[in-house]
């Protein structure tokens, strides 16, 4: 059977991942086998999520009227029911429902609705609290198909601890990140010198670890100096795989949906208010602003390189009329140059403009030049990949280092 939770945590605390964990050992004393424990990103973009727009997905055997009963239990006790924005939602099945469902929600929107119909075309136990939104995301979670898969282990805290400063040594976080980099990545931020897997939010995580398997992240966790952990989980996700992409076009994208996007650069980037900033780029007859926030840290340097007639490909979620950058190919350098009025040979001073299509005229001894003078220039900036530091990287946007298909 496949049991879905979602919707369990708020800003306050708890964390739906913690409580699919616990739910997971109870269904291991009542004799049951956990066999897989899933984490699944959805839409990023969804305005009502608490944090990382997360649900989980426990592939379990056993007597599922049991499972169903623990599970609901498990969820009355642990989920926060007094956020107002908390509304759990509980799925378990023996039938897989259509994936279609999951990639419509980590890729687009999804309605309650829309997920009662598949839970009952598949013969599914379901139950929603309060509203019951988190049946969207315990049914995409049940519903996930992972042809690209990550692993994640999470560290969480002793109850007795939750709320109180953690205590991770970071150097051995640093040291991790020295000896299993690109296996695992987003322990550290090395350029910006910051702890990326410590969340500072009240909720039982400690740490977490995400890389490309369950021995990779296990090997790095294991370099891990902290506080006594409570419990740990190792979950397969949909993160670090751009499962949010779509393929888009200026003029056809559509608010609160991700896509990779290509055009030309028609404006020279400019920095605003802030520290945020912005290009245009072109597709055809449309353009699209670009942008890279001031979270985005030494991005935002490769943007400012940018002029116009560079061929560009955007990827990022589309808010607002804008392309909020999450990285960026740089295709082709279009023809960089100055143009600058040309100079007397004589005098060795700049000549000055003798009219619209008359050319240029010393000032001093009249000489003439029917030219301005051009000078290609030189640019640092190379083609290829660029993407913003873990600090600022989405669960589910796939970093460099996993490579990117072109």
């Amino acid at each position: 059977m496949l049991i879905g939770i979602d919707d369990t945590d708020s800003p306050q605390g708890m964390c739906t991942t913690y409580l699919g964990a616990v739910l997971a050992r109870r269904l291991i004393r009542e004799h049951m086998q956990v066999k897989e424990a899933r984490l699944v990103r959805l839409n990023p973009n969804v305005t009502w999520k608490t944090r990382g727009n997360a649900a989980i997905a426990l592939h379990a055997e056993g007597n599922a009227d049991r499972a169903f009963e623990i599970a609901c239990a498990t969820v009355e006790e642990l989920a926060d029911f007094s956020c107002g924005n908390t509304n759990p939602g509980l799925v378990v099945t023996g039938e897989q429902p259509d994936p279609a469902f999951y990639r419509r929600a980590v890729k687009d929107f999804c309605e309650i609705d829309d997920a009662i119909r598949v839970l009952d075309d598949s013969g599914a136990r379901y139950r929603g609290w309060k509203n019951g939104r988190g049946l969207i995301g315990a049914t995409a979670a049940v519903a996930s198909d992972l042809p690209d898969r990550t692993s994640e282990i999470l560290v969480y805290r002793k109850p007795e601890r939750w709320g109180t400063p953690r205590n991770v040594d970071c150097q051995s976080l640093f040291d991790a990140e020295r000896a299993t980099f690109p296996h695992t990545w987003d322990t550290v931020d090395v350029i910006n010198d910051v702890v990326v897997c410590v969340p500072h939010t009240p909720d039982p995580v400690l740490f977490g670890i995400r890389g490309e398997s369950p021995a990779w992240v296990m090997h790095a966790r294991q370099m891990i100096r902290s506080e006594p952990p409570g419990i740990e989980q190792i979950w397969v996700t949909n993160q670090g795989t751009d499962a949010h992409l779509l393929p888009g076009k200026a003029g056809h994208l559509h608010e609160l949906l991700s896509y990779t996007v290509p055009g030309n650069v028609t404006s020279v980037p400019g920095t605003h208010a802030g520290g945020h900033v912005s290009f245009i780029m072109k597709d055809g007859d449309f353009p699209v602003r670009c942008m890279a926030y001031e979270p985005t840290k030494n991005f935002r340097h490769i943007v400012r390189q940018l002029l116009p007639g560079d061929e560009v490909i955007a990827v990022g979620s589309f808010k607002k009329g804008s392309i909020n950058l999450e990285k960026i190919k740089v295709v082709s350098l279009g023809e960089a140059e100055t143009v600058r009025p040309p100079l007397c040979t004589v005098c060795k001073k700049r000549m000055t403009s003798d009219g619209k299509g008359k050319g240029w005229k010393c000032k001093k001894c009249g000489a003439r030049a029917a030219e301005p003078e051009v000078r290609e220039i030189s640019r640092v900036l190379a083609p290829g990949w660029y993407e913003v530091p873990p600090t600022a990287r989405r669960h589910l946007a796939r970093p460099l280092c996993r490579g990117l298909s072109e």
